[in-house]
């Protein structure tokens, strides 16, 4: 089990959880967060998602991420606008937040 934030996730069931409600994640939405979460902390470059989600070393599509990003985002909660699970550094890749970024903003 892996366990950051609020968010749960089962590597061997592939099953996820907010708090204690359970979230209903496609295949490739489980794999990104599963790519995140297990570097929670660190940045995760597009170019390793690409090959650890899509299995691919060539971007079918510039937006393939940034499209499930936006549907994993709506189901765990994470406000796009102000993300406090999953954070975009520009020019660089996507960070599962440690911390909720929130309670710094007080």
């Amino acid at each position: 089990m892996i366990e950051v934030q609020e968010i749960k996730l089962d590597p061997e069931e592939r099953r996820a959880w907010r708090g204690d409600e359970e979230i209903v994640l496609s295949r490739k939405e489980f794999d990104l967060v599963h790519a995140l979460m297990t570097q929670a902390g660190r940045i995760v470059s597009r170019d390793d998602l690409m090959r650890e989600v899509w299995h691919t070393t060539f971007w079918t599509s510039s937006k393939t991420i940034d499209v499930h990003l936006g549907w994993v985002r709506r189901k765990l909660g994470d406000d796009s606008r102000q993300p406090h699970l999953i954070t975009t550094i520009r020019g660089q890749g996507l960070r599962f937040e440690t911390e909720d970024l929130r309670s710094r903003q007080s």
